[in-house]
Order: structure tokens, then C-alpha cells, then sequence
């Protein structure tokens, strides 16, 4: 019973302190501005089934994908195992599953292949990572906290399927003796070849057992709570954040609606509008964006993707997509924690413009959507570089010099270019 008791209570306390966690983020998310991403829901629940449960822009690159999908299937998969260690550890049980018979034997058989190839899959990336310095893991954006949150969650991985398969290996072993507490269930392929490692002392088995039982579930809790300070939060966060995936073609940019009262107003004076005057054009902090943004942001899995592909960061730009995102996410979670600390009316006096994102990086996009093809979870930083820029020119008529020429041409032109309406047509005559 005091076995049951420590373990209620520490799944207690995990949950709880989960629970508030997430509350944290989903109140950082709601601080933005509402938008509505409810239309074709059809389309939306296939596009969420396609990018984030089946993986599909993962595929680009092979060799990750699919060590990415062992890890994934292995998260997902071996849940039906802790489900399992939690029943026991509240019941008293062990292998309280083991009545359905064939079927577990071949559960248990699968989740130790699936354990090993979890394994061998992140110990492969921590490679990657630190010896071979793939150059996307890298930049400036990447400082001491990103780079050892990436080797942190792998070597958790690494340790959690290690102690899963001892754990089996050992019980494998105490079911031979014929120990009455431990049922004879379960297919062991990986972890039987641990057998002949293991002690025969039945005191010592019973110790390593139990040991990795509790270190794996105990493991998985604080994991769990690991999640909400980690990038590893798109565990979860990948399948709300495509369901709600901007389901326009890339390039189409969605007009204003302040803008476009502003000018119906101007054309017809009778004109009212259905939604009251913005008193902010675009976004100078992240309290200005929407909350698909900030969900964009609490999503992003730092992978590095966006910002391989980005022409600006190829080119030598201070720009990088991935940074947009990281930025943005520190700077919400700031605002937070500034609230929880001083009640909601607090301010701080910086912004996401200027103290997180500088004016050369939002300027230095093209606007290509490379980076929002390229993300695995239909992440849009453009979409946020967007609104700095909106606000930048529309409240601060703050823009570089080419870009104020533009619009001026625009302004008493209508063109971007100094010639005169009159003249637009001159090169069909061969005199410009």
C-alpha cells in the first residue's frame, strides 16, 4: 500500500504542475488577438491528418524522417505500455494487461522493437547534433539553452527505452525462476538477450526491476513537465497548430479589414463599418499578433528548417525565419510572466519590434514562402514579419529608402515607378 500511495502521489503532483504549466502557455496564446480558423473543417482535419500525425513534409528529408518517425511511433505506441505501469502502480498489479494472452506477447514484442529502434534513432541524432555539426542546428538564434535542450531530450529518450528494456529483461528472467508475483506474459526479442548479463540473485533482480519500473514512469512524469519549457512542446501543439493552418494558397495575402473600411469610408461617406476602428495598424509587440502567431510560436521545433531555405539567410542576411518564431515566443512568455508577477496592466516598455526583432531582419525577407513550405508543422513566420512591417510603415511611416520611394510612386503615380501616368505605355513605342 505505501508503494501505491507514493505512487498516487506522485502522479498527483505531475498532473497538477502540468496542468498549471499548460494553463500558463494557453493564457500566453489567448493575450493575442482572436482569429478564426474554423472554416472547412473537412479540409482541416485531413491537412492536420496528413502534416502532423502522418508526417508528410518530414519526407524531404529522408534520413531524419525516418528516424524521427521511430521516435515518433515509439512515443505514441509505447503510451499503451505506460498505461499499463499505471494501472499497476495504483492497483498493486503486475502486468495487469496480461490476460489478453497472444495479443500481449505480441504487444510487449513490439514496443521492445520499437524501444530499440527509438533508441538507436537518437543516439544517431545526438551524432548529428555534435560530431557532425549539421549547420541548420546552428546560428545565432541557437545559444547555450536551445543546442542543450536538444541533447537533453535525447539523452532522456535514451535513458527511459534503456530502462524500459532492463526492466524487461529482468522480469523475463524472475519469470523463469517462477516467482508467483511475476506472470509468466510477454514476448521479450530485444531485452532476452540482457538475460545472461543480469545476476541470478532473486533479491537483486526484484531491485534492478523495480528500480527501472519506478525510474520509467517517474521518468515519463517528469518528462511531461519538461515539455512546457522545452521545443518539445510540439508534441502536442503540432495537431491543433495544423488543424488551424492558413488553407490559402502561399502568396495570397488576405486584405486588411481596417484598411479596407478606412477606404470604403473614404468613398462613400455613408458607409459604416460592421467592426469599430482599429487603433493600431499591424503589430509592434506580441500582444498585437494573432493567437494562431503566438500558437505558431509555442509549435516551433526549432529544427532549423526554415531558415536552411530562407534566400535572405542564404545570401548572408541578418535574417532567420527560426529566430522570428524563438523571439516571438520569448517575448509572449515574458509578457506572462511579467502578468502573473504584477497583475495584468503591467508593461515593461520593450516590444517584440526593435528589443527582440530588428528592423534588418523584417526587412530583409523577400517574402518568398520558403520557410512556411519548408516547416514540418505549417508553422508562417512570414506571416509575423508581415504584421512588424505593417506596423513599421502604417503607424511609424517608417520604412528604407527604396521601399518610401515605392510608395510614393505609387502614391502620385499609381505605379511603383517615377514615370507619369501619362507615360506608362511609352516603351510599347520603343522611347524608354
Amino acid at each position: 500500500m505505501l508503494a501505491q500511495l507514493i505512487f498516487l502521489i506522485v502522479a498527483l503532483v505531475a498532473i497538477v504542475l502540468f496542468s498549471l504549466n499548460l494553463r500558463k502557455i494557453l493564457r500566453n496564446i489567448n493575450l493575442g488577438i482572436p482569429t478564426n480558423r474554423s472554416d472547412q473543417p473537412a479540409k482541416r482535419w485531413t491537412t492536420m491528418l496528413r502534416v502532423a500525425f502522418g508526417q508528410s513534409k518530414m519526407i524531404v528529408r529522408p534520413i531524419p524522417a525516418i528516424l524521427h518517425f521511430f521516435v515518433y511511433a515509439g512515443f505514441v505506441i509505447i503510451n499503451i505500455e505506460v498505461l499499463e505501469i499505471v494501472i499497476d502502480g495504483l492497483l498493486g498489479t503486475h502486468r495487469i494487461f496480461s490476460g489478453i494472452g497472444v495479443t500481449y506477447n505480441v504487444l510487449i514484442g513490439a514496443f521492445e522493437i520499437l524501444a530499440i529502434l527509438v533508441l538507436v534513432s537518437c543516439v544517431i541524432f545526438l551524432i548529428r547534433r555534435n560530431v557532425l555539426k549539421i549547420k541548420r542546428f546552428f546560428g545565432t538564434e541557437m545559444t547555450t539553452w536551445p543546442k542543450s535542450d536538444a541533447n537533453y531530450i535525447l539523452i532522456i529518450e535514451i535513458l527511459l527505452m534503456s530502462a524500459f528494456l532492463l526492466m524487461n529483461g529482468s522480469d523475463a528472467k524472475l519469470q523463469t525462476m517462477g516467482l508467483s508475483h511475476y506472470v509468466q506474459a510477454g514476448s521479450f526479442p530485444v531485452s532476452s538477450h540482457l538475460i545472461n548479463l543480469l545476476p541470478s540473485s532473486e533479491t537483486t533482480l526484484i531491485a534492478i526491476e523495480r528500480s527501472c519500473w519506478w525510474f520509467h514512469i517517474v521518468g515519463i512524469f517528469a518528462f511531461l513537465n519538461y515539455l512546457p519549457y522545452s521545443k518539445h512542446f510540439h508534441i502536442l501543439f503540432a495537431f491543433p497548430n495544423t488543424y488551424r493552418s492558413n488553407l490559402n494558397p502561399k502568396g495570397q495575402f488576405e486584405n486588411m479589414p481596417s484598411v479596407t473600411n478606412e477606404v470604403k469610408a473614404m468613398l462613400d461617406p455613408t458607409y459604416t463599418p460592421l467592426e469599430l476602428p482599429v487603433s493600431k495598424f499591424g503589430a509592434k509587440d506580441a500582444t498585437d499578433l494573432s493567437r494562431i502567431n503566438l500558437m505558431n510560436a509555442y509549435t516551433c521545433t526549432e529544427c532549423g528548417r526554415c531558415t536552411s531555405v530562407c534566400p535572405a539567410n542564404i545570401t548572408g542576411k541578418l535574417l532567420s525565419p527560426r529566430k522570428i518564431m524563438m523571439d516571438t515566443r520569448d517575448r509572449i512568455t515574458e509578457i506572462g510572466k511579467g502578468i502573473d508577477k504584477n497583475g495584468k496592466d503591467f508593461t515593461d516598455g520593450k516590444s517584440l519590434l526593435d528589443d527582440y526583432i530588428t528592423r534588418e531582419e523584417i526587412w530583409a525577407c523577400t517574402t518568398c514562402n520558403a520557410c512556411v513550405q519548408a516547416c514540418p508543422v505549417n508553422i508562417d513566420p512570414l506571416q509575423i514579419i508581415m504584421e512588424l512591417r505593417q506596423y513599421a510603415v502604417m503607424e511609424e511611416s517608417q520604412a528604407p529608402a527604396p521601399i518610401n520611394a515605392m510608395l510614393g510612386n505609387i502614391e502620385n503615380n499609381q505605379a511603383p515607378w517615377k514615370y507619369p501616368p501619362a507615360d506608362r505605355f511609352n516603351w510599347a513605342d520603343g522611347e524608354m
